[in-house]
């Protein structure tokens, strides 16, 4: 991959900083300028063995300052921490893609699939459902059926909606919460975002 200067946005790196730093800390989410692209976080990648996904490529690509957060590879990390072990510079991957998901999500970019997984969280507090099969092996490895969530205490649900309110996530997903289903969201281009 070639990168020419003027590709280069220093804003890009440095929201990414600003997105996570508050939760991670700065020094957590700085860590990404430690890469040197060894590659290591891209052979442990499972996803990667299976889909396009490169994770150094996005690393180095939010490195160069280069809009990352339109594309559909940042979509495809599972968050399973593995590159985040397994990096010799002790760089805190799957954080970073988390922060520059988060950038993307306040541009409208987010993934289909991650959208509809939101608005299930909206409608039952899950992000993977509780149905019979699920029942049942809970039940076989000696746990209730019904997991003390959303499913046993409804009455939080109202709790959950409550907080994504809050974080304007429904907004942000396109989650109308009045008519409870996803509504059309039109993505900012880079050059659009301000804060």
């Amino acid at each position: 991959m070639v990168v020419l200067s003027k590709s280069f946005n220093e804003d890009i790196p440095k929201m990414v900083i600003e997105t996570g730093k508050d939760i991670l800390g700065k020094e957590h989410i700085d860590s990404f300028q430690r890469c040197y692209q060894c590659g290591t976080c891209t052979g442990t990648c499972p996803s990667g063995r299976i889909t396009p996904f490169k994770t150094r490529k996005l690393m180095k690509k939010i490195l160069c300052g280069m809009d990352v957060f339109h594309e559909e590879d940042m979509w495809m990390c599972t968050t399973c921490y593995e590159c985040y072990e397994k990096c010799p510079r002790n760089v805190k991957i799957t954080d970073v893609i988390k922060a520059a998901r988060n950038v993307a999500c306040k541009m409208g970019a987010i993934s289909e699939p991650h959208r509809k997984t939101a608005l299930y969280v909206f409608l039952t507090g899950h992000a993977v459902p509780v149905n019979d099969e699920t029942k049942k092996v809970r039940k076989n490895i000696g746990l209730t059926e019904i997991p003390p969530t959303t499913h046993k205490y409804p009455e939080v649900l109202e709790d959950l909606r409550g907080i994504m309110a809050d974080l304007d996530l429904c907004n942000k997903v396109g989650i109308c919460p009045t008519t409870k289903v996803l509504k059309e969201i039109k993505p900012v281009k880079w050059e659009e975002m301000s804060e």
